[in-house]
């Protein structure tokens, strides 16, 4: 008998419809993923029962975790879909859609938040035009190590979802976020915006409303240092404050 794979999806066709459950078989294959064994479902749409139904729909771009658009819970684990193995988790795969962010349908989910976030804490460099400045800044390798690991950030939102401070009930940043105002803080062309970023970590929301559950760091899926960025981040924003106290 061919060997197969078992999934059970949660299923809504809007963000007012009704949830449900539905269950799928697919053919097992070497190196099947979850996302291969979704596109499985989706060329032939039939539940286990033998019931038709209408396709599964995820999001998904580069499939090889570096856009961090196929991020969905699978076995109560916030995952990339194209980066778990079905023979690493245990049948039958439940996959269900995140949490913290308002869906869209079925297990796409709208991440536009942590967009936001991140133009909120000015996480980018300015340049002053496109015309050619010459060599940029120097700065250690050690520093450049430290800001590669920074840079792998995907805005995937895995960090937000395993965190309990973040959601809908909250205006917490989240520590994604927070790791970016730190990447661009450390760069030495970025460091003239630091204490603007400081700034926007300081207001509602901001890193203060971090619980400290270190859930964050536990799940990214590029291994980003993110209790080190709070930690760092905490610190800054505590001198920030108490300098802007005295030079008022």
């Amino acid at each position: 008998m061919a060997k197969t794979v078992q999934l059970k999806i949660k299923r809504q066709d809007s963000a007012d419809a009704q949830p449900r459950w539905e269950e799928f078989e697919v053919p097992w294959e070497e190196h099947l993923n979850v996302h291969a064994a979704l596109m499985a479902i989706q060329r032939n749409p039939v539940t286990r029962s033998g019931q038709k139904t209408s396709p599964v729909v995820w999001d998904a771009n580069c499939l090889e975790e570096v856009c961090g658009s196929c991020t969905m819970i699978v076995n109560g684990r916030v995952k990339q879909a194209c980066s778990t193995r079905v023979d690493d988790e245990e049948q039958p795969i439940e996959v269900r859609p995140m949490t913290k962010f308002p869906l869209i349908r079925d297990l796409i989910v709208d991440r536009a938040r942590v967009f936001a976030d991140f133009k909120r804490v000015h996480a980018w460099v300015d340049i002053d035009g496109t015309h050619d400045l010459g060599p940029g800044p120097r700065y250690s390798q050690e520093l450049a190590e430290i800001r590669y690991d920074l840079s792998r950030c995907m805005a995937c939102g895995c960090c937000m979802e395993a965190c309990p401070n973040y959601g809908p009930q909250s205006q917490y940043i989240g520590a994604a976020a927070v790791s970016q105002a730190r990447l661009f803080n450390l760069h030495p062309s970025g460091d003239m915006h630091a204490d603007a970023r400081l700034d926007a970590l300081l207001e509602p929301g901001g890193i203060q409303d971090c619980g400290n559950s270190q859930n964050c760091v536990e799940v990214c899926p590029k291994e980003i240092p993110l209790t080190t960025s709070l930690a760092d981040m905490m610190r800054a924003t505590t001198k920030h404050a108490l300098a802007s106290i005295f030079r008022r």
